[in-house]
């Protein structure tokens, strides 16, 4: 059986890749699944545990990276975030795609694997009204994820696909057709 596709999505906060990620896996039900990460940080109303994250505790994580558990992992926002390898292979194996919403230091890590991936990267022109229009932070976290935005910013170019998402359903549509190339078999 051939493995499903590996594919990376990163883009700064707010760039909507949750919502984009959400529209794919809809359409692509039955041959994409989404890797559930790993976090330090707590949940955020409404999130569910293995649902939305791992929610673990520090030294849960650290044994993790220890016992070398973790596909990629990284320090963002002051908190810890990570795939689980296993999150990632159950499915691959089985012929099924994957989908990473993943920051810029994870691409790095699982690229340095050597690993086949598919690598998109979101962008959009309205970052920080996005990110203010989620309500979710106080303003020291918003000049934080903007700030961090730059530096992602600065790294697009090293990814396979970058896709300007200020029209959801062209955005949808363009990555679907990229991922449905990936999951076609050769």
């Amino acid at each position: 059986m051939q493995r499903g596709p590996l594919i990376l999505c990163s883009g700064p906060s707010g760039v909507g890749k949750s919502t984009v990620i959400a529209r794919l896996l809809a359409s692509h039900a039955r041959s994409l699944r989404l890797a559930v990460s790993a976090t330090t940080r707590p949940p955020r109303v409404g999130e569910i545990d293995g649902v939305h994250y791992y929610f673990w505790d520090r030294p849960r994580f650290e044994l993790a990276i220890q016992a070398g558990e973790l596909l990629e992992c990284a320090e963002v926002h002051g908190n810890w975030y990570g795939t689980p390898t296993a999150e990632v292979e159950r499915y691959l194996a089985q012929g099924i795609g994957v989908i990473l919403d993943i920051d810029v230091q994870g691409f790095d890590q699982v690229r340095q694997k050597g690993m086949p991936i598919l690598s998109i990267f979101l962008e959009s022109r309205n970052y920080e009204q996005r990110l203010r229009d989620r309500g979710t932070e106080d303003e020291a976290a918003i000049q934080r994820r903007l700030r961090n935005a730059e530096r992602e910013l600065s790294r697009a170019a090293e990814y396979l696909h970058r896709i300007l998402n200020d029209d959801l359903d062209e955005t949808v549509r363009r990555i679907a057709e990229l991922i449905d190339m990936h999951l076609s078999p050769r």
